[in-house]
């Protein structure tokens, strides 16, 4: 009787936890290979050209719309929500994974073989952590925004194409060199030459400038997000490359922006958010070296150069265009700040341009 109840009234008794989304075909285990022409519903976006609107008719992430080489069994991703791969394996069944490039805060990239372009690309695979996977849509936002601006691809990396796989958003990038970080580090951190360090600086600077137009800010410039793209460049170092600042404590922070670019204006102290009264004395001054947290922390600061000192170790001609520059660019008050687009048009880049005869 129970049994014939139970299939009379199935719908009292099922599970009433909310239901998640439907599996898309490659989440599930393939215990038996489905059909080519079942292909499931995707989420997904579309592809990019330089400066140009989405491609809507070229095909998604199907490799000529048939599962020639599918997605591999599934796996759980690992305790940080990163996505488990092996090379060799197929990103759904147009990309295959050639290499792992790197890993940040927000996943990691690889490099793969785009199947119906034959080409190589970049992957950002995204961390299937809710935070995570907004700010990559927000990301995906302003790139596109950055593509449709970016007349030809000069200035920005630029964004091929984005989908939602196994829960993770994969963002396709162009694959470009290796990173400024990179090359300084395989070149042990060898110098660059002067002429190489303000074309580099011209070009950083076009790109932000670029940025700053579209109403938009980067807020995560490094060496790690400069991407080289033709090795003439990048034949001879000679430049040291490290960070002024090599820190995670506020305080101590504080302290070594002060000994390489001079006190914090009194003005600016006072007008701190209160969070950040203690770090201050009587609210005038830096609460340093007094609350310095030991004598390692003092060590570090004192060890550093004031910047004008710094930059004259390694450069010998267009020192003081360079050293005025930089303290242009790095004054505390915004308001004083020289702009990203007033900076092209620096002593630093202008005076051997004006003495080879280049238009300005």
């Amino acid at each position: 009787m129970e049994t014939q109840w139970m299939m009379e009234f199935p719908h009292k008794n099922m599970d009433k936890r909310p239901r998640k989304r439907p599996r898309l075909t490659w989440d599930m285990p393939p215990l038996v290979p489905p059909p080519p022409k079942v292909l499931p519903a995707f989420y997904c976006g579309h592809e990019f050209t330089n400066g140009a609107v989405p491609n809507y008719a070229y095909s998604s992430v199907y490799y000529k719309g048939v599962l020639r080489n599918g997605s591999p069994p599934w796996r759980p991703d690992d305790k940080d929500g990163h996505y488990v791969f092996v090379v060799g394996d197929y990103i759904t069944p147009r990309y295959r994974i050639l290499s792992k490039m790197g890993e940040g805060t927000f996943g990691r990239v690889l490099e793969c073989l785009d199947n119906e372009r034959k080409e190589i690309v970049a992957i950002k695979i995204v961390r299937s952590i809710h935070k995570y996977r907004e700010a990559a849509m927000i990301e995906i936002d302003v790139l596109q925004k950055l593509a449709r601006h970016d007349i030809g691809g000069t200035r920005c990396v630029q964004i091929r194409h984005w989908f939602d796989y196994r829960n993770h958003i994969c963002i396709v990038f162009e694959r470009l060199g290796p990173s400024l970080y990179d090359f300084l580090r395989k070149n042990s951190y060898r110098s660059f030459p002067i002429d190489l360090v303000r074309e580099f600086g011209r070009q950083l600077l076009e790109s932000v400038a670029f940025m700053h137009d579209l109403r938009l800010i980067h807020t995560d410039l490094k060496p790690e997000n400069i991407l080289l793209v033709s090795s003439e460049y990048i034949k001879v170092p000679d430049y040291k490359g490290e960070a002024l600042f090599q820190t995670h404590e506020n305080l101590e922070h504080l302290a070594m922006m002060e000994r390489v670019l001079g006190p914090l204006p009194p003005h600016m102290i006072i007008r701190a958010d209160r969070r950040a009264e203690k770090y201050f004395r009587r609210g005038v001054r830096l609460d340093w070296p007094e609350g310095a947290t030991s004598r390692e922390s003092m060590r570090a600061v004192w060890k550093l150069p004031r910047l004008q000192n710094l930059i004259m170790q390694h450069v010998d001609h267009s020192a003081g265009d360079l050293i005025d520059l930089l303290q242009g660019l790095l004054r505390y008050d915004p308001s004083e700040r020289i702009k990203a687009r007033e900076a092209l048009r620096h002593p630093f880049f202008t005076r051997d341009m004006r003495r080879c005869g280049f238009p300005l």
